[in-house]
């Protein structure tokens, strides 16, 4: 004698549960339980009651039996798209990514801070009819000294000690031998910007270390005073400080410039009430008239021709702009760092 039929709301909430089971599965091995739970070929759910045909009436068979293969076919076609997504999000640790964490933002480069202090200098001493001018990191001790006034035995060459290459080559210790290199293929008048690495035995601290960026300048023709320098200068100062700040030059000594000076600059700046203050005095840079010496030995005629010439570290200039406490940090590479410099 033939069983009672299945109820056909049996094979509808076998559906709905396999359907549920297949969606909450997060991982590829939760969804293979599913399927052998439902879809085994031993004891799954659906074989399970495929196998109760036979008990039904003949006329009641095929009925239920289409009705059956369609659940089967539904949990079939659900796994197979849900072991696709998975598949997807897995990585190569085998474990699956959590889709609902907030993306990352990708790190966008952008120019280094001492580079954007060089393009703004640049841009600066552009505007005041200066052009840029290169030469080669690797000198030789004439352009790197002696053409410089800074005989070889001269105290202030061991202030510039620097690192010697064979084939009697050096690694430049500033980038004035390119101010003696244009002066030998220029005529004047000269008026140009000279930024580049330079290399000196220094020890790598808070203020000091072995490579770093220069930006020298020059200016020949004449008529060149003094007055002209001080003027130049202070003007740079003030577009790249700001209108309110203050300039003073300190007499000192270079080999290559007579008379020279330290220039310090004084700025203003806002404080968190809102009210004007003002800086100690900082210094800057280096400057000078270009020694009459420095001149012959390019084959300018100094009796009708002066000049000034300086020189400044924009590392220096890019710690006081973004209130940074050591020069090491520009070159640790540390993208957390570097990111709070990024321009849109």
């Amino acid at each position: 004698m033939a069983h009672s039929e299945p109820p056909l709301e049996d094979l509808s909430a076998l559906e709905r549960d396999g359907l549920q089971a297949v969606e909450s599965a997060s991982t590829l091995d939760e969804l293979e339980r599913v399927r052998v739970r439902f879809l085994g070929r031993k004891d799954g759910l659906v074989l399970t009651l495929l196998r109760q045909l036979g008990d039904l009436a003949l006329e009641d068979r095929p009925a239920v039996g289409a009705a059956a293969n369609r659940v089967k076919e539904r949990l079939q076609s659900a796994t197979d798209a849900r072991e696709e997504l998975l598949g997807q999000t897995v990585g190569t640790s085998g474990r699956a990514h959590d889709l609902t964490l907030p993306s990352r933002n990708r790190w966008v480069g952008g120019r280094h801070p001492v580079t954007q202090v060089v393009d703004d200098l640049v841009g600066i001493f552009r505007t005041l009819g200066f052009t840029l001018s290169k030469g080669p990191e690797a000198e030789t001790e004439w352009y790197n000294f002696q053409a410089l006034n800074t005989p070889l035995d001269h105290p202030a060459a061991d202030e510039q000690d620097t690192l010697y290459l064979k084939g009697g080559h050096l690694l430049r210790s500033h980038t004035s031998p390119v101010q003696v290199r244009t002066l030998e293929r220029s005529k004047p008048p000269i008026r140009i910007l000279a930024p580049g690495m330079v290399y000196r035995r220094d020890s790598y601290d808070a203020t000091h270390t072995p490579a770093f960026m220069q930006l020298e300048g020059l200016a020949v023709d004449e008529g060149i005073t003094f007055v002209d320098l001080k003027a130049t200068l202070s003007e740079f100062a003030r577009r790249f400080w700001g209108p309110g700040t203050r300039v003073r030059f300190r007499p000192s000594f270079f080999p290559f410039t007579e008379p020279s000076a330290e220039v310090d600059v004084k700025r203003v700046y806002r404080t968190e009430e809102g009210k004007e203050a003002e800086t100690d005095w900082i210094e800057i840079m280096g400057a000078g008239m270009v020694d009459p010496a420095v001149l012959e030995a390019s084959g300018i005629d100094s009796e009708r021709y002066t000049g000034f010439a300086f020189g400044m570290g924009p590392g220096r200039i890019a710690l006081l702009r973004y209130g940074i406490p050591d020069l090491r940090l520009f070159f640790e590479n540390d993208v957390r760092f570097l990111e709070q410099f990024s321009r849109s």
